[in-house]
């Protein structure tokens, strides 16, 4: 029998907003963050300590505890700071200082996923850098492990061509790094080419995904969904999904098809944060109330 006020089960992906939603009540901070989220009806945040990693043990352990009791999932971004092919021996040490900060604080507030923006190519062929990220996480994954810091390490897809993080590179690090998966941003990689945005790309990346990583790599996908803006050098900024070319409805249905599972942290500019993560769960119900049969009117029949 379920507890009295138990809350609900969660759907097969969870969503919620990257840094706390722009709605939470000020002075704010991460524990009323996750409060806020959870009375918005979302079921994840991802903790944004995109500058620096300044928290206290106790605040950790604030935040696991408000977690746990309001049912919230917890991922981490760390600092953007991070360039596993840095170009000096001082800025890669701070580099692997930031990230391992980041894991095991983020593990002391209840995070199991760290999420990071992987490397520059610096104008060298991707071959080498991909190398050179692959020793490096080799190293950090086993530093974390002997330490006992319990969690994944994601590098991002990135959404300009001069980073590294295309989805194959990505795949590629999770297949020979133990203690690493893909952090799949569909925006950047839309962004990053100007493709890669209709229902048959999105199904041939879920694939690539399934082949390269099996089916744990569909149930424990973390992935960033936003609009964007971009050109010729790919990304430029993040936007409102309603001023935004981005498919998202074929994504989520592509997500729905390939009982696609796990978090989807969103990232929008205010005031439109909070608003967007809201529409894209939605819709992802919706989805799948059709996909279901629970439902038989159609999206495209209401607009």
């Amino acid at each position: 029998m379920p507890k009295p006020n138990a809350l609900p089960p969660a759907d097969p992906l969870r969503f919620g907003t990257v840094g706390a939603p722009q709605s939470t009540p000020k002075p704010g901070g991460t524990p009323l963050a996750i409060a806020h989220s959870r009375a918005l009806g979302l079921d994840h945040l991802e903790i944004a300590w995109v500058q620096s990693v300044r928290v206290t043990d106790d605040s950790c352990v604030a935040i696991k505890q408000t977690a746990e009791q309001h049912g919230i999932s917890l991922s981490v971004h760390a600092p953007y700071f991070i360039n596993l092919n840095s170009q000096t021996a001082e800025l890669m040490q701070k580099s692997d200082e930031r990230l391992l900060a980041a894991a095991r604080k983020g593990f002391l507030a209840g995070a199991r996923d760290i999420i990071f923006h992987p490397a520059s190519y610096h104008n060298q062929p991707p071959e080498k850098v991909y190398e050179r990220v692959r020793e490096k996480l080799l190293e950090l994954t086993a530093i974390l492990r002997a330490e006992g810091v319990n969690v994944t390490l994601r590098p991002e897809t990135m959404g300009k061509p001069a980073m590294f993080g295309t989805l194959a590179e990505v795949i590629q690090l999770s297949r020979e790094v133990e203690g690493v998966l893909p952090a799949i941003d569909f925006a950047h990689l839309h962004a990053r080419d100007g493709k890669h945005n209709t229902y048959e790309e999105f199904r041939a990346m879920l694939k690539a995904v399934e082949d390269g990583l099996g089916r744990r790599g569909l149930e424990t996908l973390h992935l960033h969904l936003s609009g964007i803006e971009y050109g010729a050098k790919g990304e430029r900024q993040h936007i409102p999904l309603n001023e935004a070319d981005f498919a998202y409805r074929d994504l989520l249905q592509a997500l729905i098809e390939v009982d696609g599972r796990g978090t989807v942290g969103v990232e929008a500019p205010e005031p439109f944060h909070v608003a967007d993560a809201l529409t894209l769960q939605a819709t992802y119900r919706r989805l799948r109330a059709i996909h279901e049969g629970t439902v038989t009117e159609s999206l495209a029949a209401e607009d």
